[in-house]
Formats: structure tokens, sequence, C-alpha cells
């Protein structure tokens, strides 16, 4: 595997500080990364974050979409906005702003808002309307999981889905099991050990991974490594690394 081929990473968060859109795209100059994915970061502290993790709990407060729309515009192309929804909002604020951005946020860790809510529900109808990709982590909690998140997935057949750091956890087969049999689900590989790559590509095929390094909290020299111990043949990594994100995304680019 090369990595001077494409490369879109396709999750990236930016952080709500002065500098933070230079210091993505200096990044991803340095590891040969073409384009990203945006979404917002720092709704919570990461110490926040990790306690939300572990324990429970959630906040209401909104992303800041409009920094990451910005950012993404100033960046000639290169970062590809996603909209963060808040479920406690309703609709309205995504709906208005949908045509803005390219794919679409859902937190259960940050929001607290199960899979099966019928605001996450609504929120995941104006991603179809909008033709948005739905980006979402889930948790080892009821109404959170990679299962809940495969139903509704069926309930939603015409969106596509994609399940971040490929599960919970490091060596979440599991899960790459359960979205098997649901084609609109693909999964996000950031995070996740290599063998658990090796057992999704095996069981998904390249057409259903997504390369990403959720800058800043991993350098993408990081999951580049990642990839190139996998040896992949050049048109699988074309695939995970390029072609299948900018089909997701309705970027049409060689």
């Amino acid at each position: 595997m090369s990595t001077v081929r494409p490369v879109l990473d396709f999750h990236a968060r930016l952080a709500p500080r002065p500098g933070a859109a230079d210091d993505l795209l200096s990044t991803m100059d340095a590891c040969g990364i073409g384009r990203a994915g945006v979404a917002a970061g720092g709704v919570v502290g990461l110490d926040a974050l990790s306690r939300l993790l572990v324990v429970g709990g959630h906040v209401t407060d909104d992303a800041d979409n409009d920094a990451v729309l910005a950012a993404c515009s100033a960046a000639g192309g290169r970062l590809v906005p996603y909209f963060f929804a808040n479920p406690h909002r309703g609709i309205e604020h995504y709906t208005t702003r949908a045509a803005e951005f390219r794919a679409v946020e859902i937190s259960p860790a940050v929001h607290g808002v199960p899979l099966n809510d019928s605001r996450v529900h609504a929120l995941v109808e104006v991603a179809r309307v909008h033709r948005h990709p739905v980006y979402t982590v889930c948790l080892s909690r009821p109404g959170a999981g990679v299962a809940d998140l495969v139903a509704l997935a069926r309930a939603h057949r015409e969106v596509t889905f994609v399940l971040g750091h490929l599960g919970v956890g490091l060596i979440d087969t599991y899960a790459v099991d359960l979205v098997a049999a649901s084609p609109n689900v693909l999964v996000e590989t950031s995070g996740a050990f290599g063998f658990t790559v090796r057992v999704a590509l095996e069981r998904l095929g390249p057409d259903r991974l997504l390369f990403a390094a959720e800058h800043p909290l991993q350098h993408p020299s990081v999951e580049l490594a990642k990839y190139a111990a996998l040896d992949l043949a050049a048109d699988t990594w074309e695939r995970i690394a390029w072609h299948n994100a900018t089909r997701l995304l309705g970027e049409d680019l060689p």
C-alpha cells in the first residue's frame, strides 16, 4: 500500500480554538491527505466526554457548526463540512442549514439521546431528503449500541449510516457481524486494531470501509501506518481511502 495515492480522511474534528483549521491542514499536508470530512469538536471537554462515555449523562449544548462551515469555506475545497446535530433542538436547526453541509453527525455520547428516539428518526429523515450520510459512534449502553444502529438503518434503508471507530472498543468483531446484513451501514476504522480492520474487510468487503484518523485526537500517520501494515492491494486501499468516501459525500472527483 502506498500513501501517495489520494486519501480522504472521512472524519476529523475541528477543535474550538484559534488556528485549529490551519493545524489540521498542515497535518494533512504532512501525511499526504488531500481532503477531510470535518465535524465540530469541543461540545464538551475531553475529560467530561470521557466521564460521559464511562458513566453516562449528557449535555444539551449545540456544536459550533458555523465555525466548521467557515473553516471549510476558507480551505479551498479540502475540508468537507459535517453538521453536528443536537436532538434536543428538534429538526429545525438542521433542516434550515442542511444544504450547506455534506453529512450529519448524531452523538448519543454527547447529547444522550438514544438511537431509537423519535427525535433521532426525525433527523435521519432530514438526512434522507438531503442525501447526507449519518455518522455516529455507538456505546455499550441501551439505545446506543450497534444493534440499535442496525435497527435505525433498517428503518431508513434509503439513508447511509457510518459506524464510527468500527464499533465499541478495539476488537469489536461482533459489531462487524451485526452490521453485515445491513448494506446501508459502513464502518469508519479510526482507533480500531488492525486485526479488527482485517476482519471487517473480509466480512464486509472493501466498499464498506472508510479511512479516518479522528484528528486531533489521533495523528493521521498512526492510522496510515495501521493500513500500511495490512499490505492491501492498491485497488482495495483506493476504495477505502478515497472512492467510498467521495461516493457517500457526493464529491464528483476522479
